[in-house]
């Protein structure tokens, strides 16, 4: 017999014109099928008196859940949910049916809460050329929640305290999340030339995503006997969720955009996959690649936001680490890349690890030719990887450009503009201007090249204390110094004398 857990999240304020969005009366995720080397998870959307039923389905190549096992099911359980997570506005109900905790419960609400804030500031308060109707009229109203719908649980007979974890991490043993793309391919070989047991799990996508992947993989699979991946079909998942959405373009498969339409909520649905590796191998660590700039704090028109980029932030990395720990798993999640720009980061992976940035693919529509991925040297990553391998004194021919591809993207470059920091923008610029090509104006941003250390964005302390030594020290060789923000100014300086040098990683007091 199944017993019923609620959390009741409603609000006595007026929804208003979000009203307009709750276009399902129901989402169900579960029951869940848990095999050793698999889970399956229906997703079934209810509305009015029609259904409709997808599997999500993650799958491994090693034996990582034992389906007798509290623990096995209530990870599957947590691995199944996040896709959910992202739906939080368009429901009136989500059931979860599996095994899930008080902690589990409390996570998922609060995750959802701020996606749901997220999805309305970046996908219906700024232009998003993926909507149709009134939902391209949402006002900005700040409120107490976002995610109206009601979460409710259909436990398998599991109390509300923590679930036994099993998971025995031991802190020499690091988990790369990798993507093929440049800041997961730096933090492998930072991690692997500091001699760390390093495994690099990749998630591949059932469709095109993969490709941008597929080269770093075969790669390092060739090269490490710690190499991985799990295959999922969740954006198979999310495209069907698309089909539901009235407010969504039908056509949404053929507009050609830079963005999703719809959900935020990405990056957890990988990282939680490759969890029952992380499980399994006894990993201690789990390193995410972002960079300097994506984590920010932001306000539309008063409501509080992280410009679309919560899963990428340091907050994100807090947060789940947390969570971790809450659970009894004891596991650390971080990026080692946070002091660095996108194009300081490029410069050490070009210059100190060649071969392993030949296998970059950063690139919105890669394609295959003869058994390789190519970039397609006309989207916005490509025309900006392009820029700066120039700027920097490196050959974008490593990674697989064309010198015609090569000619159209620095073109493009002052044409159309890329999306970045501003000043790493403008510093592009002006290094590009520097080498006499001289059809837009930039401006020098000397810190785009030095090691910046922010107590928001970077404190020195958001890398563990034996990594931030030797890391520091290989960031030194390729960088033009370090500074720290003082006063919102650059100040120069030396971080192994400054006071917080040695101040503890932010999780290693749970130790």
């Amino acid at each position: 017999m199944s017993e019923q857990h609620n959390i009741q999240q409603n609000s006595n304020q007026t929804i208003g014109d979000l009203s307009s969005l709750v276009v399902l009366d129901n989402l169900t995720v579960g029951p869940i099928r848990v095999e050793k080397k698999r889970l399956v998870a229906p997703y079934t959307v209810k509305a009015r008196d029609k259904e409709d039923r997808i599997d999500l389905i993650f799958h491994y190549d090693e034996d990582v859940f034992d389906p007798s096992e509290a623990a096995s099911r209530n990870l599957a359980g947590m691995i199944a949910a996040q896709v959910a997570i992202n739906y939080g506005m368009f429901c009136r109900n989500i059931i979860f049916k599996g095994t899930f905790d008080a902690i589990d419960q409390k996570f998922i609400y609060d995750m959802a809460q701020n996606t749901a804030r997220e999805i309305l500031v970046k996908k219906f308060l700024e232009p998003n050329p993926f909507l149709i109707g009134p939902a391209k009229s949402i006002p900005p109203i700040k409120r107490d929640k976002y995610a109206v719908c009601q979460f409710s649980y259909e436990s398998d007979g599991i109390p509300d305290s923590p679930i036994p974890s099993g998971w025995k991490p031991e802190k020499n043993k690091i988990n790369i999340l990798s993507s093929g793309g440049k800041d997961s391919l730096l933090s492998y070989g930072l991690i692997q030339e500091l001699g760390y047991e390093t495994h690099p799990i990749f998630v591949n996508e059932s469709g095109r995503h993969w490709y941008t992947a597929l080269n770093g993989y075969r790669y390092l699979k060739q090269n490490s006997s710690f190499a991985s991946r799990v295959w999922t079909n969740s954006d198979r998942v999310f495209n069907w969720m698309l089909r539901h959405f009235s407010f969504i373009r039908q056509d949404f498969n053929r507009l050609r955009a830079d963005e999703y339409p719809i959900r935020l909520w990405t990056v957890a649905v990988f990282l939680f996959g490759i969890l029952p590796l992380v499980r399994n191998r006894g990993i201690g660590r789990v390193i995410i690649g972002d960079e300097y700039d994506t984590t920010t704090r932001r306000s539309f028109k008063g409501i509080p936001h992280y410009d679309g980029l919560y899963d990428q932030s340091r907050y994100f990395d807090n947060a789940l680490s947390r969570y971790f720990h809450k659970k009894g798993w004891n596991v650390e999640q971080f990026s080692i890349l946070r002091p660095l720009s996108e194009m300081l980061i490029l410069n050490i992976l070009a210059k100190r690890y060649p071969e392993l940035q030949k296998q970059q693919v950063s690139c919105h529509a890669a394609h295959i030719e003869s058994g390789r991925v190519y970039p397609c040297g006309n989207c916005e990553k490509c025309r900006r990887i392009v820029g700066m391998l120039v700027a920097l004194n490196a050959d974008p021919r490593n990674c697989g450009y064309s010198e015609k591809q090569i000619e159209q993207c620095l073109s493009k470059i002052f044409e159309r503009g890329i999306h970045q920091e501003s000043a790493g923008a403008r510093h592009l610029l002006y290094l590009l201007n520097q080498k006499g090509m001289n059809q837009k104006p930039g401006r020098e941003h000397p810190e785009i090249m030095k090691i910046r250390i922010d107590t928001e964005k970077s404190p020195l302390n958001s890398i563990p204390m034996e990594l931030r030594t030797p890391l520091l020290s290989i960031f030194k060789e390729h960088a033009t110094g370090a500074v720290k923000m003082v006063d919102r100014k650059w100040i120069d300086f030396e971080p192994s004398r400054d006071k917080n040098f040695l101040k503890p990683f932010s999780f290693e007091a749970y130790d």
